[in-house]
């Protein structure tokens, strides 16, 4: 019996892959002008970041909502790809440090991001969806860490949380202007005082 023919090797459709680098550079294109500082971007700037008409851009993007939600999980991507597990052996004291270090990391990343969203949050629900995704994924931290301590303690995991997410971070930055080693001093400090008194 003769053997089986080898299958032909898929071929990917040009045009599929074109759209793909498109949509691809779009988003990319307003995530880079974000992290640069533009808290606005119109749909112009992003088109011309990306080197495509704004014709191809709302062939991508029914609307702003849609891009919205597509940089939002580009974001919470980076963030997951920046991030590394503090081994939950460590002593509390070293715990603390560790998480509070990449903490204050991320939060300086995000942080124009985050203030991008909170000019537009209230009126769209996939930042609103996004937020979400932030505060869980520090939570379920939080509780993988700091276990032991919390023991289901969900009064304290939420003062953890609230403590360790973006509006207490550029309020330290920002309003009350302390430069990042010093808010990151603030933060381990309150952390450990909210486990000490547990």
């Amino acid at each position: 019996m003769p053997a089986a023919s080898p299958r032909p090797p898929q071929r990917v459709d040009g045009r599929t892959a074109r759209s793909e680098r498109t949509r691809n550079a779009i988003v990319d294109a307003h995530v880079a002008l974000i992290l640069s500082g533009d808290l606005r971007p119109t749909a112009d700037r992003i088109a011309k970041q990306a080197g495509v008409s704004l014709r191809a851009l709302w062939s991508h993007f029914a609307d702003m909502e849609a891009l919205f939600a597509a940089s939002g999980e580009r974001i919470l991507l980076q963030r997951d790809e920046a991030h590394r597990a503090v081994p939950v052996e460590l002593p509390l004291a070293a715990r603390i440090d560790a998480y509070c270090h990449q903490r204050a990391r991320l939060l300086e990343h995000i942080a124009p991001a985050a203030k991008a969203s909170a000019l537009k949050e209230p009126f769209s629900p996939a930042l609103q969806s996004y937020r979400r995704s932030h505060v869980d994924r520090v939570r379920t931290e939080l509780k993988i860490l700091f276990g032991r301590e919390i023991n289901g303690d969900e009064t304290l995991l939420a003062a953890l949380t609230a403590t360790s997410m973006w509006p207490t971070w550029g309020t330290m930055r920002d309003a009350m202007g302390l430069d990042q080693e010093a808010a990151r001093l603030v933060l381990i400090r309150t952390v450990t005082a909210l486990l000490a008194a547990r």
